[in-house]
């Protein structure tokens, strides 16, 4: 088809266009997203120093996690700054009501609705003017001009497209509810996280105390970043200081048990890791990792046995993360031979050693990034000595006794 170079556009088939302007990159006016407070530190840090207007906010989670709550908790506190309204299609407003006044939340000023048609929905907000908006759920919101039921494919497709144009349109914070699968993931087509801002995942069992908030995807900020809330009964209550929660250790030291800085988002956190090793009486000896990847740690005792001449191929080998976190990074790779080792040598490690650091396949001790701070953080929950990676070693450590290594066989004679 050619392109007409001038004319009327109504005469050319392009009535249906609107008028943009084309600028340079240096010509965009770069003022600072005014964010605002959720109430929440924990939830602020997750997205990146608050909430930005007219972004919409994926928040998943399994059954029972607290994502309701959380979100009722937080469009409770920002009601006493702004308008809010709170859309559930799941619960009647009598429920709703119900646990807000359990939770003794201040809810004179929220304003609710029981709706799952979507265009009702932005039709009622757009008389209302709110600041916040809460979507609960995605799952059952529909479109009337489609045919398919609630929680298909197209239909979640259309509604999140449909609410995240009408939140930036409109200048609205949108939180958006997402079920889970049974494998963990976000239920629906993938690009329902492709067209919001942020996604955020609420990890925790039903019937554990802690719940853990990281962010899987931010246009505002930081990837991975970690919030820690404890479920009580008043609802949830953020962790200001996760790595004590982390490093709930028993009294008496046992083998098999050492401690690790990981990294997650913008800060470093304490976490113990436990190994168990033992003699196996299957022909093929078990490898069960928790919390970490289990192919790392099939590679790992590979490491071990080449460069380390430990030799762990007729024991069952059991690792487990403390806390219920999951560890990704590779800086928890020397803690967990050094745990391993401990418990097959039964031997304990000292209870104020901290250790870290990447272990390579040729048995070299990689550095990782921020080890100073790791190192700081340690210190300040009274760890005296640490064994890091040469390169991560503090040019005047003080109050903690520094051992770089380069290799696993230096790593092992410093334990």
């Amino acid at each position: 088809m050619r392109i007409p170079a001038s004319g009327n556009s109504s005469k050319s088939g392009f009535s249906g266009l609107t008028q943009a302007k084309v600028e340079t990159l240096s010509e965009i006016d770069l003022q600072t997203v005014p964010r605002f407070s959720s109430g929440f530190v924990e939830l602020d840090r997750v997205l990146g120093g608050g909430i930005v207007p007219g972004s919409a906010i994926l928040i998943g989670g399994s059954p029972g996690a607290g994502k309701s709550t959380l979100l009722l908790q937080t469009i409770c506190h920002l009601s006493k700054s702004q308008n809010v309204l709170y859309v559930t299609g799941e619960e009647s407003l009598q429920q709703v009501a119900m646990r807000a006044q359990r939770l003794g939340l201040p809810s004179d000023k929220v304003k609710v609705l029981a709706e799952t048609e979507v265009e009702t929905i932005c039709k009622l907000a757009l008389s209302e003017k709110p600041g916040v908006m809460v979507i609960d759920s995605i799952q059952v919101m529909h479109m009337g001009d489609i045919q398919s039921a609630p929680g298909s494919v197209s239909q979640v497709r259309e509604c999140a497209a449909f609410l995240t144009r009408f939140a930036k349109q409109n200048n609205v914070a949108m939180f958006i509810v997402g079920h889970v699968t049974k494998e963990g993931s976000i239920a629906g087509p993938k690009v329902l996280e492709h067209c919001i801002d942020c996604s955020l995942m609420l990890d925790g069992d039903a019937d554990g105390r802690y719940r853990t908030l990281r962010g899987h995807k931010n246009r505002f900020g930081a990837v991975n970043e970690l919030g820690v809330f404890g479920m009580t009964e008043s609802g949830l209550k953020e962790v200001k200081n996760p790595s004590a929660i982390f490093l709930n250790r028993s009294e008496e030291a046992s083998p098999g048990s050492a401690v690790m800085v990981v990294w997650e988002g913008t800060r470093p956190l304490l976490v113990e890791i436990q190994g168990l090793v033992d003699y196996s009486q299957m022909a093929n000896p078990r490898r069960v990792a928790v919390g970490l990847e289990q192919n790392r740690l099939t590679m790992l005792l590979a490491v071990l046995h080449r460069h380390g001449d430990v030799q762990m191929n007729d024991q069952d080998v059991f690792v487990n993360v403390v806390g219920g976190i999951r560890v990704s990074e590779t800086s928890a790779d020397l803690a967990l031979l050094v745990a391993l080792l401990s418990s097959f040598r039964n031997k304990t490690l000292p209870r104020d050693l901290i250790v870290f650091g990447e272990v390579g396949l040729s048995g070299e001790i990689r550095p990782v990034n921020n080890g100073s701070e790791r190192i700081s953080e340690a210190k300040k929950h009274g760890f005296t000595r640490a064994i890091v990676p040469k390169a991560n070693v503090p040019k005047n450590p003080q109050g903690i006794t520094v051992v770089g290594v380069k290799n696993l066989q230096e790593a092992l004679e410093a334990i």
